[in-house]
């Protein structure tokens, strides 16, 4: 069967599912593989289940015409999803970036559907399988499009681009990440800089923090529409007037300063915000709109996000970390007043030969910190040389017994660590 057919196929059944136990009923499944699975195997389960079509990419699982044979099914989506999105004629925003890009795509979906119909990234579905799955997920109804990218090797971020194919591009910020894959900050800098070239290369526009110097170094002289989170520069200017508890912050728009009252905790997600400002400013979203949206955004899935527990309050921002994100955030909670303030750190992954020096760095900013308890987890943190008075533990299992045991009272926690530490398990101790 050619692509052609395969997308009348979709046009007729348009839903997609890669996962054999839960999905609409006459979707179409898409036999993916993984490290340990092989969606091949799943796919007369599919079928069983309620599939319309299963697409597979070897001879022996096709069993009847409702079996569809490609050469290689993860390669037929993502020029599945290239079709769809040509067809749909729409502006695509791309989102890529160190630190808050998941965020900032919330934001600026919760602006722009104030005046439009939006399909965005679901959670931070943003590699190779999610994106195309996101454009397919898009209708004759959807008026814009917004795909976060995300990337841990050189060349991901161009390849995404070559599948969404957007027409605008917003880079967050670029910091240390994925070290492992990308071999230094400057390969960090070059691969979210493809989101750039892409843009430059098919004369689409850029949506820019001026008050960030990497950003504007890595523009060059794309078209630009500029917003700033410093007094100085071009663009819609945003100023914190509040820290904390959560951030407070006013925008200079055409007529006038806005103030807004958000749900977010953390200075750093100011660049968040007024991203989704310049965004929605630059669509033609009123601008009580804009801050009618932002003010109503919550945060969810353990990002910047406050729990008040019986005992305790925790500023629980354990999504993923790495050294650029912990150390904004160990900044931000300089910020708090609290009369006892407690920190749980866990392991940043994915920093290769860097790793120990990350991990010795954020353990020293620790000590200059006024704080009543530090406790760190993971192998990493176990390795480093620390203050006296901290509490050191290889693995979460050890760090909830102590929590069980000690049951701090009346604290402010912070608390931090890359997605595969699962933080969120230690919380519940709290």
């Amino acid at each position: 069967m050619s692509i052609e057919e395969l997308y009348l196929l979709f046009v007729k059944h348009p839903v997609i599912s890669t996962d054999s136990r839960n999905f609409e009923l006459n979707a179409l499944f898409f036999a993916l593989k993984g490290e340990n699975f092989n969606g091949n195997s799943y796919a007369s389960t599919a079928l069983e289940n309620g599939a319309k079509y299963a697409v597979i990419d070897q001879a022996s699982y096709n069993l009847s015409e409702r079996f569809i044979l490609v050469d290689n099914v993860l390669e037929t989506l993502q020029e599945l999803s290239r079709i769809h999105r040509l067809r749909l004629k729409i502006p695509i925003i791309a989102i890529t970036g160190t630190n808050g890009k998941t965020t900032t795509k919330e934001l600026i979906t919760a602006v722009l559907s104030k005046k439009f119909k939006v399909t965005a990234t679901k959670g931070n579905l943003n590699n190779h399988i999610g994106v195309p799955l996101t454009l397919l997920s898009m209708t004759e109804e959807t008026q814009i499009g917004i795909v976060e990218m995300g990337a841990n090797h050189p060349g991901e971020i161009a390849a995404l681009c070559e599948i969404a194919l957007p027409d605008f591009g917003l880079i967050t910020n670029v910091g240390k990440a994925h070290l492992e894959g990308f071999g230094s900050f400057e390969g960090v800098r070059n691969t979210k800089a493809e989101l750039y070239r892409f843009i430059e290369h098919n004369g689409g526009k850029i949506f820019r923090n001026n008050s960030n110097p990497w950003l504007k170094e890595m523009a060059r002289e794309l078209d630009t529409i500029g917003y700033r989170t410093t007094p100085k520069g071009e663009g819609i200017e945003g100023e914190i007037v509040q820290y904390s508890p959560t951030l407070v912050f006013k925008a200079k728009f055409p007529k006038g300063w806005l103030y807004l009252k958000t749900n977010i905790a953390g200075g750093y997600n100011l660049e968040n915000a007024m991203a989704a400002v310049c965004v929605g400013n630059y669509f033609g979203v009123d601008p009580l709109e804009i801050a009618e949206a932002i003010e109503a955004y919550k945060p969810t899935n353990n990002r910047s996000q406050f729990i008040k527990t019986a005992f305790n309050t925790i500023l629980m921002d354990a999504y993923n970390a790495n050294p650029s994100s912990m150390d904004a955030a160990l900044e931000n909670f300089k910020t708090f007043d609290a009369p006892t303030k407690g920190i749980i750190l866990g392991d940043m992954f994915e920093l290769g030969e860097a790793s120990h020096e990350e991990h010795q760095k954020i353990t020293d900013k620790l000590a200059s910190m006024d704080l009543s308890m530090v406790l760190l987890t993971g192998e990493e943190f176990s390795r480093c040389k620390v203050f006296p008075d901290f509490k050191v533990f290889r693995n979460n299992e050890s760090l909830i017994q102590f929590l069980e045991n000690s049951q701090p009272r009346g604290y402010l926690f912070l608390i931090k660590g890359s997605r595969g530490m699962k933080l969120e398990n230690v919380a519940d101790k709290l």
